[in-house]
């Protein structure tokens, strides 16, 4: 079957009881056993639950992997792929990434005994330098947020296959209908579902999903033993929103491209960081590597801070909010918000400038955003 009929159909047959066509939401906590030591399918709903199967299915169907698990926020998402390291264990992590996933790392993982190594994976010659004896996993992002670098997947598996090292992709930026990690050779993909994969900017969520049924069977062991799954009804919430996936996806991508083009020829602005545009140094590589560029960029004001600050606060339809991929077109300064928690001279080493902003382009009319845009930028 083809994407949009699996977003609307994976693991979402009419209900066995009655027959709904929607997934119904199965707002329980425990399920009756049919005699002594004869459990059902369900028992418990941190262990499992009707209506977060229908999503974990529905997702693994749309990324090609063969097992899915949905969590209650992105982050436990990433908490509990990295509570498969132990202490003494080493990962790297591409050196340009979004904050929270910094502030993880740094403030809780390493803490725990793990080395962590922040690497620039777009050199793939660094990333064989720095495997170890006792690396475990290479963690990747990309696009990469703010910065919409791009990272070569297939070269970065074969790597890590030939040493025995785990693969992680935050795929949250592309969804699976524009790119899919697994595909390419990558052990995990992983999402935060807040974003386009529920796309209405009402719920919080995140998925992994995988090929290998070892490492499913890990990851649903941490994910029943930490408790960072998903409730029954934001998982209703987060198969509402796939169902028009692709729909949106589309439309949040053409939005992007063209407000991305306008703003490379605006006389107030010095660059635009979109993979879609042919300026863009890996422009051929988001070609290869993806179906499309999202809905997400960013773009760097002339002059510094105070510039973009201006800019930020005369928009009338952009909204200044963190978070991305909803139908809504939000604005945010990273310096300041989204990459915050990491430190100042890590965010101006990757590249993060007083004067970056980053926008998530919604399903508006597309003319009515470039006027709100060139308004703004009117004042600054």
């Amino acid at each position: 079957m083809k994407f949009e009929t699996r977003a609307i159909h994976a693991g979402q047959g009419p209900d066995p009881a009655y027959g709904a066509v929607m997934q119904p939401i199965y707002q329980v906590s425990t399920f009756a056993y049919k005699g002594v030591k004869q459990m059902g399918p369900f028992d418990y709903s941190r262990s499992g639950n009707p209506t977060r199967k229908a999503l974990e299915d529905c997702i693994a169907s749309l990324e090609g992997g063969a097992y899915g698990f949905a969590f209650g926020t992105g982050m436990a998402a990433e908490t509990t792929a990295l509570a498969l390291l132990s202490a003494g264990d080493h990962i790297i992590v591409h050196d340009d990434l979004y904050g929270g996933t910094y502030r993880l790392c740094k403030a809780v993982i390493s803490r725990q005994g793990v080395d962590v190594q922040f690497v620039n994976l777009r050199d793939v010659d660094a990333l064989k330098s720095a495997i170890k004896p006792h690396t475990k996993l290479i963690w990747t992002e990309t696009p990469t947020n703010p910065l919409m670098n791009i990272l070569d997947l297939a070269a970065i598996a074969e790597i890590a296959k030939t040493k025995g090292v785990l693969t992680l992709c935050d795929n949250t930026f592309l969804s699976p209908y524009f790119q899919n990690p697994l595909a390419l050779g990558i052990d995990m993909a992983l999402h935060s579902t807040t974003k386009y994969i529920n796309g209405h900017s009402d719920v919080v969520g995140g998925a992994i999903v995988v090929n290998d049924p070892e490492l499913a069977g890990r990851l649903a062991f941490h994910q029943n033993a930490l408790g960072t799954c998903q409730a029954p009804f934001d998982c209703f919430l987060v198969l509402r929103g796939l169902k028009t996936l692709a729909v949106r996806m589309e439309a949040h991508n053409r939005n992007a491209l063209e407000i991305a083009q306008w703003l490379e020829k605006h006389p107030k602005i010095e660059s635009v960081l979109h993979p879609g545009l042919s300026s863009h140094p890996q422009h051929d590589l988001a070609l290869r590597q993806a179906r499309g560029f999202g809905g997400t960029f960013s773009f760097k004001v002339k002059g510094g801070e105070d510039e973009a600050f201006r800019l930020l606060a005369n928009v009338k339809l952009f909204i200044l909010a963190e978070s991305l991929g909803g139908v809504e077109s939000l604005i945010e300064h990273p310096w300041t918000m989204t990459h915050l928690s990491m430190p100042e001279e890590v965010r101006a080493a990757a590249g993060i400038t007083g004067n970056l902003i980053r926008i998530s382009v919604g399903i508006e009319h597309v003319d009515d955003l470039i006027a709100d845009l060139e308004q703004a930028l009117e004042k600054v």
